[in-house]
């Protein structure tokens, strides 16, 4: 201390210095566990111990989180099976409709299986679809008349089913921002999951529902129509027109039927030579010769649908028939009807391409066998003035087989009186006097393949449609016989 009796500056008033309480607290710190270091005082912290212990518990807590997921997602990988159809797929429209039959059959109590507890209980185990979908489909007929088919089917959401006592878990998802680019609709999957061991029974859903749709349509044949940038029904599916139905001259109708067999079973060698497998008709003749019958009977024998194509359509471009081309439903026969009038006006051009048709001359020949034209096809071309078609056109390669269907013959004649007449006409006595008219009126050439002088003639269609209008009646149709006939036109 100084004279005062205070202490000089750096020394406290017990004695010590600053610098020697620093020493003293850092031996302190340092100092072993045992002896209070830092370490003893944080555990000796109830705030730190308590934070300490609630951090360790998330941690153990999302350990455990994960864990958990990880083994469910191996236990679902172990134990189920998942199936997912999209939107784009053939089966997508025959499950919804399938599962709709099917779980409105299995609700209702039937005799055979109503008596037995199992089936009772189960039965009472399944839940029915609470939320469905209006599936609406407006069908245009070909005389212009429409109607709508409505049908109720599983809507988006979760469902159960249960198939051969296999519980199914049905979702479907409707993807309300994502569009499918062909048919402007919102973009839905469905997935079906059910457990490992009872995988088998997808393939007997499927194998059921294409069941249900062949059965909807067997017999039958399905007309397609241009839709936008698709093809859509056209009517309700037509019975199957056998081919006898339709009568040509000896030999025509046979010819034809045999190439198109013949194509369809040499896909084969067309691959091996590098030859594009695809085959081009053109049937030419006058109105009436059957023509666009002869077309729709060949696709019934073939078991075949018919997708017409009209060039002249509004709307019909080079890429829209490009792309209609390429997307044919399968075992589909193409029908390009009254070819030459799309490319009436073809000679009057201008500097943006050809007059008179949407569809240019050159996008046809493109698109029958143009770079990215597609194979597989069968491609029918109908005309009533082949005259009028470009060499270009007719070329082989684009059509293959030129065939005329001309005007009645004796044959024809003969073949049509047989099967309106024929049980009625036992001694044929009527169907000579009505062949001996019709030699007489010049329509028919006689026996001998002779033709009386200022000849005339007429179709099988106005045939038949005088033998309709005398159903029963022969007598009737040989007095009418004069109405038959028409002066040809060179």
């Amino acid at each position: 201390m100084d004279q005062t009796g205070q202490a000089p500056p750096g020394l406290s008033s017990t004695g010590g210095s600053i610098v020697q309480q620093r020493n003293e607290a850092i031996q302190a710190a340092a100092q072993p566990i045992g002896d209070g270091g830092l370490l003893a005082q944080l555990t000796g912290n109830p705030f730190f111990t308590a934070g300490f212990g609630l951090a360790g518990l998330g941690v153990g807590v999302r350990v455990a989180q994960r864990g958990l997921r990880r083994g469910a997602d191996l236990l679902r990988r172990r134990m189920l099976v998942e199936v997912e159809i999209t939107r784009k797929d053939d089966s997508f429209p025959w499950f919804l409709n399938w599962m709709h039959l099917h779980q409105k059959a299995q609700l209702r109590p039937s005799a055979a299986s109503g008596s037995g507890f199992v089936e009772s209980f189960l039965r009472k185990l399944t839940p029915g679809i609470r939320h469905h979908s209006i599936e609406t489909e407006i069908v245009q007929h070909s005389n212009g008349a429409i109607n709508t088919h409505f049908t109720l089917v599983p809507g988006p959401g979760q469902h159960v089913l249960r198939y051969n006592n296999a519980f199914i878990f049905v979702n479907r998802v409707r993807e309300s921002k994502t569009l499918d680019r062909e048919t402007g609709l919102p973009w839905e999957t469905i997935t079906l999951t059910t457990l490992y061991s009872q995988r088998h029974v997808f393939e007997e859903i499927f194998r059921e529902a294409h069941a249900y749709v062949e059965k909807a349509t067997e017999g039958k044949t399905t007309l397609y129509r241009p839709d936008v940038a698709s093809w859509a029904k056209l009517g309700e599916p037509r019975r199957k027109r056998p081919l006898s139905s339709v009568v040509y001259d000896k030999g025509v109708k046979e010819r034809i039927v045999e190439d198109v067999k013949d194509f369809l079973s040499s896909s084969t060698w067309y691959y091996d030579r590098g030859i594009p497998y695809r085959r081009g008709y053109l049937l030419y003749g006058p109105p009436g010769t059957g023509k666009s019958s002869f077309i729709q009977a060949l696709a019934g024998e073939l078991d075949y649908d018919i997708a017409i194509l009209n060039l002249s359509e509004r709307g019909m471009t080079d890429d829209r028939l490009n792309r209609l081309l390429t997307i044919v439903p399968k075992r589909t026969l193409v029908l390009l009807e009254d070819v030459d009038a799309a490319f009436s006006n073809r000679r009057q051009t201008d500097e943006d391409g050809y007059r008179g048709a949407n569809v240019t001359f050159s996008g046809l020949l493109n698109a029958l066998d143009g770079v990215a034209s597609t194979e597989e096809r069968i491609v029918f071309l109908t005309t009533n003035h082949v005259e009028r078609l470009d060499e270009a056109l007719v070329r082989p390669g684009r059509v293959d087989m030129t065939v005329r269907i001309g005007e009645l013959t004796r044959y024809q004649v003969i073949c049509l009186w047989e099967r309106f007449y024929g049980e009625l006409d036992t001694t044929g006595s009527y169907q000579t006097a009505f062949l001996a008219r019709l030699e007489q009126l010049g329509v028919i050439e006689d026996e001998n393949g002779n033709k009386a002088e200022g000849s005339q003639s007429t179709s099988a269609a106005a045939l038949q449609g005088l033998f309709l209008y005398n159903k029963g009646n022969m007598e009737g149709a040989i007095a009418m016989a004069e109405g038959l006939t028409y002066r040809l036109h060179e």
